[in-house]
């Protein structure tokens, strides 16, 4: 597909691929230079986008239990 870059640098990305991979405006992309002329574009994802998709992926709803744990609120200070 056929875009055209503006005045500004800026591509448009069309919006049938924006449409079925669900891109939101102000989503953030890496892009890298692979060879004159040739780029990549990578949806940059949250730091813990990885770990929501294992959580999302898990096929048995209630999987992941909490556990008890100790509070962080009087780490650091010693009595």
């Amino acid at each position: 597909m056929k875009v055209v870059i503006s005045s500004k640098g800026q591509i448009v990305i069309p919006a049938e691929f924006r449409n079925r991979d669900k891109i939101e405006p102000g989503q953030a992309f890496d892009i890298e230079r692979v060879n004159r002329g040739e780029y990549r574009l990578i949806a940059a994802s949250p730091d813990n986008q990885g770990l929501v998709n294992i959580l999302l992926a898990c096929p048995v709803k209630g999987w992941f239990a909490p556990i008890e744990s100790e509070s962080t609120d009087t780490l650091g200070s010693q009595s």
